[in-house]
């Protein structure tokens, strides 16, 4: 499955954006899709997961109650609502997807994913 991330841009902090991942050659609603973000000279990081369904969710703690992960089956889309935007929030945004074969747990770590889309860069201005 390719995957093509899109949505970022530059907002000033306590603003909002929306990211989409769009996903092509392949039926997105097999796959669980995640959200990760990675920093300048930092690790990548998980942000946020959502199973085929979209029955299961979770979150990192830092996004908790700000960012919201949600699919679109029909669309073959999965997006992330990202609001109260902090600068800590600035990073690369990247989609990935897994197939549904392990722990739950798993799928919070990057090497879980089989399938990525390129970056999309969110700068949040202070």
């Amino acid at each position: 499955v390719q995957l093509q991330a899109s949505g970022g841009g530059l907002v000033q902090a306590g603003g909002s954006l929306r990211l989409s991942c769009a996903a092509s050659g392949r039926t997105l609603s097999n796959y669980i899709t995640a959200w990760f973000r990675q920093a300048p000279g930092k690790e990548r990081e998980f942000v946020a997961l959502i199973s085929w369904s979209g029955g299961s969710i979770d979150y990192a703690d830092s996004v908790k109650g700000r960012f919201t992960i949600s699919r679109d089956n029909a669309k073959n889309t999965v997006s992330l609502q990202m609001n109260s935007l902090k600068p800590e929030d600035t990073a690369d945004y990247y989609c990935a997807a897994a197939s549904p074969t392990r722990n739950w747990s798993a799928y919070t770590r990057p090497l879980t994913y089989d399938y990525w889309g390129q970056g999309t860069l969110v700068t949040v201005s202070s």
